[in-house]
């Protein structure tokens, strides 16, 4: 009896970020699942050549795919229309069932609508497209046409939350959508709406042997630690959580702040002259396409941490994390912190709940879908500094149990995620 064949189109497991992890962690769950052969094909470069950042991960040792039986083809080019043949070529010829592309970024539209547009043409292969978000903050009219473009030719779609089920509705208000959370539809009907969540991650798994006691010892971590983890970026709010932070900290001994993150623009040598030139360029890109606002290139919210006198109550690993040394940080903190400006279905967020830990969150995107406040998490007022630094006094008076957030994300699992997606 031949398998069958599903390709996951994302970054491959050499890049950084969510999305990379996510296209990982749905391919390792096909593999395992009996009757299915699954195929990675990878950008070698997801973006335009002026984006002045790295985006491969070059400090991982862990092999995410030891052990299995999935092949990875890293193929196509941003900036090379050759290589988007080339990629259609090899998925034509691989013969899939389905594949399903990750949707994570406006800019992306122009590639991905030209083989989504070719690959509709074959009949036989189900196009999906898994949507982390439909419109972006920006959402300039750039943005909006290459959405338009990019996930206009999918035959069915993939999302998290009912808040993008509403941005897919008005950005493509002549169709008549029709949504689901089981996966059944149609295959060919280009109107099917599965809306599912955001599995938990399993990537990342504690480490019974790892001391938490000594860790924090060493590294001047009071008894109750609040995390921030990931990428920095404005639109996560990380001022606002330091503001929030100060707050407590003049009420409470007990609290520390553990940044962990890469600063998202700072990844190049500024000294190198191709990193100048790329500098030059985007920012020229920027003023023409963007709002003044919207150029975060010179966000520093670590800045906050001397000027508020914060550094004896904090700890900043300002570098991205190794994926072999992610676990530590979530092992010796008591809740996460994600006071977003706004949020599409978070990764963090996932992460978080893989080790049982509650989650602070503003109310915005998706958040009070997933966040039942005082039970697995608290939820404060978006862009209010008060609000926020009250919920963390409210975990602190009140702490909310491992065994609440296992219970709320139990269904969230990537096998029920994965079986929805193969269903017809």
């Amino acid at each position: 009896m031949s398998k069958r064949r599903i390709v996951c189109f994302g970054p491959g497991p050499k890049f950084k970020g969510g999305i990379s992890n996510y296209n990982t962690s749905l391919a390792k769950t096909l593999d395992k699942m009996e009757g299915i052969d699954v195929h990675i094909v990878s950008w070698t470069q997801q973006y335009p050549a002026i984006i002045p950042r790295e985006f491969v991960d070059k400090s991982s040792k862990t092999d995410f795919l030891e052990g299995t039986n999935i092949q990875v083809k890293y193929i196509t080019n941003y900036n090379n229309p050759a290589s988007w043949r080339a990629t259609y070529k090899y998925i034509v010829a691989l013969k899939p069932e389905k594949i399903i592309f990750q949707w994570s970024i406006a800019i992306q539209g122009l590639p991905l609508g030209w083989l989504a547009k070719k690959l509709q043409k074959h009949t036989e292969i189900e196009v999906l497209f898994d949507l982390h978000f439909v419109i972006q903050k920006e959402n300039s009219k750039l943005d909006q046409r290459f959405t338009k473009y990019g996930i206009g030719r999918a035959d069915n779609f993939i999302v998290h939350a009912y808040k993008t089920v509403d941005e897919l509705k008005a950005t493509f208000p002549n169709k008549s959508f029709k949504v689901n959370e089981t996966g059944i539809r149609n295959t060919k009907s280009g109107n099917t709406i599965i809306k599912l969540y955001h599995p938990i991650y399993d990537l990342f798994q504690p480490d019974p042997s790892f001391d938490v006691k000594k860790f924090k010892a060493d590294n001047n971590l009071k008894e109750n630690v609040f995390l921030f983890f990931g990428f920095i970026r404005k639109y996560k709010g990380l001022h606002n959580l330091i503001k929030a932070f100060k707050i407590v900290a003049d009420q409470r001994d007990d609290v520390s702040l553990l940044i962990c993150g890469e600063s998202f623009w700072a990844t190049l040598d500024n000294s190198k002259f191709s990193t100048k030139l790329k500098n030059a360029v985007f920012g020229i890109a920027k003023k023409i396409f963007l709002k003044k606002s919207d150029d975060e290139r010179h966000y520093n919210p670590l800045g906050l941490i001397d000027t508020l006198d914060l550094k004896d109550r904090s700890m900043t690993v300002n570098t991205f994390v190794p994926n072999e040394d992610v676990n530590k940080y979530f092992q010796v903190s008591n809740a996460v912190a994600l006071y977003y400006e706004y949020a599409t279905p978070s990764g963090i967020e996932s992460l978080s709940y893989n080790f049982k830990l509650p989650i602070l969150a503003t109310k915005v995107g998706h958040f009070p879908e997933t966040i039942d406040d005082g039970y697995n998490g608290y939820l404060a007022e978006a862009e209010d500094i008060q609000s926020m630094a009250d919920q963390m006094i409210r975990f602190l008076d009140n702490p909310l149990p491992g065994e609440n957030v296992a219970e709320k994300t139990k269904e969230l699992s990537w096998e029920n995620y994965a079986k929805a997606i193969l269903k017809d």
